[in-house]
């Protein structure tokens, strides 16, 4: 049987857990840094609250309203270890049918909207805090997730099922194809640190149709360096860039952050 997105990430974890996986920095310039264990523990308790306290089963939807954050890989990674389909949302425009709608505070109204049996709000704190005002009828991400079991075994998936709807239906084999593509196409090894450049609330989308952008660093062992910025920001991403060791860019912003930095450029 192929080989789902589940199984990547379970390797990754079991070969190197210690090793960073995911650095983000906010708008204020708050950093976090999240090994393959420590993001496999927000993994773990996500997946159990959604089976657990949602009911959550195979080919069920959940709809991600949340920018590229470590928070919103947890729950692409999440899914996928129940064997959910995850829908990035851009914008307001929610799926229907979805059983979670995940979103931030500003589309919480539109999931509520949405029709989904189950609204889950994120603040995206760097440290994982709460939202400070929560609706009615909604969860509190952290909160809730904190309540549950540390660990997690995925289930046994069918790697021809779906797993992604983001232009249009990826099966769990096709994305691991398409990731272990851009894997070889970008030569990227364990040793390597990948800046990624985004905008303000830039959608999770950014990761492609496919996730590959995510699932080739999970593939390959690469460590992901998440900053916000633009062209007016390029000298001082430049300099965190370097301070963070990173290797190659993939610029999201056309924040021209690559050149004559001595990075590596990905496209």
């Amino acid at each position: 049987m192929s080989e789902t997105p589940a199984q990547l990430w379970r390797d990754l974890v079991a070969t190197a857990p210690a090793h960073p996986f995911v650095t983000s920095y906010d708008a204020s310039g708050g950093r976090v840094e999240l090994s393959p264990a420590t993001l496999d523990n927000w993994v773990s308790k996500t997946a159990n609250m959604m089976v657990d306290g949602f009911g959550t089963q195979p080919d069920d939807r959940v709809a991600v309203a949340l920018p590229l954050h470590w928070q919103s890989i947890v729950w692409l990674l999440s899914s996928w270890s129940v064997g959910a389909v995850a829908v990035p949302v851009d914008g307001d425009a929610f799926p229907d049918g979805a059983q979670i709608a995940v979103a931030d505070a500003d589309r919480l109204g539109a999931a509520l909207d949405s029709g989904a049996e189950e609204v889950v709000g994120a603040s995206l704190h760097p440290l994982g805090l709460p939202l400070r005002d929560l609706p009615p009828m909604v969860l509190d991400y952290t909160t809730e997730a904190r309540g549950h079991g540390d660990h997690f075994s995925p289930y046994v998936l069918d790697s021809g099922a779906p797993a992604y709807a983001s232009g249009r239906a990826w099966t769990g084999a096709e994305l691991v194809a398409a990731a272990r593509e851009r894997a070889e196409r970008w030569a990227l090894t364990g040793g390597d640190r990948v800046g990624i450049v985004i905008g303000p609330a830039t959608p999770l989308s950014v990761l492609g149709d496919d996730a590959s952008v995510l699932l080739a660093a999970v593939v390959a062992g690469t460590a992901l360096v998440l900053l916000e910025g633009g062209p007016e920001d390029a000298t001082d991403l430049r300099s965190r860039l370097k301070m963070e060791g990173a290797t190659a860019v993939l610029d999201l912003a056309d924040s021209g952050v690559a050149a004559d930095g001595g990075f590596r450029a990905l496209g």
